[in-house]
């Protein structure tokens, strides 16, 4: 059989949780009747196929099932009922770091995480520089770890999962790994290993990254395969779903009702409902108002600001010139950015209707639209500088 196949059949996953434990005698006699435990069915009666070469991408909302079918899959925690099968040896980079020991020094650790891993010594003396110097650490690596910063860690970790010789690679929130610099090596070296016709089982809230790496995915909505098919349908079908809890749970400012932001939606270059954007591609805010009766035309209020909560941009528009109705009824008023000038992060956008003196506050939603920009290419910081660099005029011909 060839190496590299992933079958899932049928499998569900059920989990007691006790809401109350008892640590003493007295807590088990006191308590009783208030530690009974739950049933939190994690996943139920999932089935997948993956061929050998495949990346396919795993998605949905917190709590959806994604790391419980990818520890399934690694062997971690078995299912309540079903099978899964995989052939071939498998590389996990789910819990980087796991079996680290505080106390021993990086070179130590290497040796130790290493064969926990399955690789032999002799393996892990050959490629040792190479682990060393993927994760950047020649500097610290005869330290113990328990000096390391959390990202030094991490990197370790990545680092020596990343060197096994594997077949199929289970990958959990990987890109969450070290600074941005560090992301990409780590995104190359998994797309090395594809590209040798390694198997990848991929979990990520990351979009993007998704898009990039897999051909297909798997949409998981409380446990269950909701969709299952090519990558980038999924994904308008993941943020299609995302879109109307938002819209549901946006928190509204109190206003005088008068005129209100009935919707506000981000949108790429085919019209198509966004969360993730490459620096420098265009953007589009559309905007739908409405008064329920005559208005004078409102000032909507735009602020865009960074994940800190540093203020990054500002806009007013009079909705006058944009054709306010005379009388009751709609707006659609639409903002295009044929070029995003921020280079990488995670932004919101605070959207604010009042009276056309700015003294009334009529509508508005706070932390409405939240969007992620990834840098195309080596782009740094949190703005894209454009420009165009020429050669002045020096001495000589003055």
């Amino acid at each position: 059989m060839t190496p590299g196949a992933v079958t899932v059949e049928d499998v569900s996953r059920c989990f007691r949780i006790h809401g109350r434990e008892a640590g003493t005698l007295k807590d088990l006699f006191v308590g009783r009747g208030r530690t009974e435990a739950q049933e939190v069915i994690a996943l139920s009666h999932v089935s997948l196929a993956i061929a050998p070469g495949e990346a396919v991408g795993l998605v949905g909302r917190n709590g959806s099932g994604k790391s419980t079918l990818l520890r399934i899959a690694a062997g971690i925690i078995k299912p309540s009922s079903g099978r899964v099968a995989a052939t071939g040896r498998i590389g996990s980079l789910l819990e980087l770091g796991a079996g680290f020991h505080p106390d021993f020094s990086g070179r130590e650790n290497v040796f130790l995480n290493g064969s926990i891993q399955g690789l032999p010594r002799r393996q892990i003396k050959e490629r040792f520089d190479e682990i060393v110097a993927f994760a950047e650490l020649e500097h610290a690596i005869d330290r113990p770890v328990r000096t390391y910063s959390s990202g030094m860690y991490m990197r370790l970790g990545f680092a020596i999962a990343a060197f096994l010789d594997a077949d199929i690679l289970l990958l959990d929130e990987v890109f969450a790994v070290g600074d941005e610099a560090f992301q990409r090596k780590c995104f190359g070296r998994i797309f090395e290993f594809k590209q040798r016709g390694g198997t990848i089982v991929f979990v990520s809230h990351d979009a993007v990254a998704v898009e990039r790496l897999c051909e297909r995915a798997v949409l998981l909505e409380h446990g269950v395969v909701a969709f299952d098919g090519p990558t980038h349908e999924t994904i308008v079908r993941y943020r299609s779903s995302l879109s109307v809890d938002i819209g549901a749970a946006g928190s509204r400012a109190a206003g005088t009702g008068e005129a209100s932001i009935v919707s506000a939606r981000l949108l790429g270059v085919e019209g198509d409902e966004r969360e993730q954007f490459l620096a420098g591609e265009p953007l589009t805010l559309a905007v739908e108002l409405e008064a329920a009766a005559p208005v004078d035309a409102p000032l909507l209020q735009l602020e865009l600001r960074d994940d800190g909560g540093m203020l990054i941009a500002s806009d007013l528009v009079e909705t006058g010139a944009l054709g306010w109705p005379a009388s009751a009824g709609r707006l659609v008023a639409q903002l295009d950015v044929p070029s995003l000038p921020l280079a990488f992060g995670r932004f919101r956008l605070q959207l604010g209707l009042t009276d056309a003196a700015g003294d009334r506050l009529l509508d508005g939603l706070d932390d409405t639209l939240e969007f992620v920009v990834y840098p195309d290419g080596e782009q740094r910081g949190l703005v894209d500088l454009k420009g165009t660099w020429s050669a002045g005029a020096n001495s000589d011909d003055r």
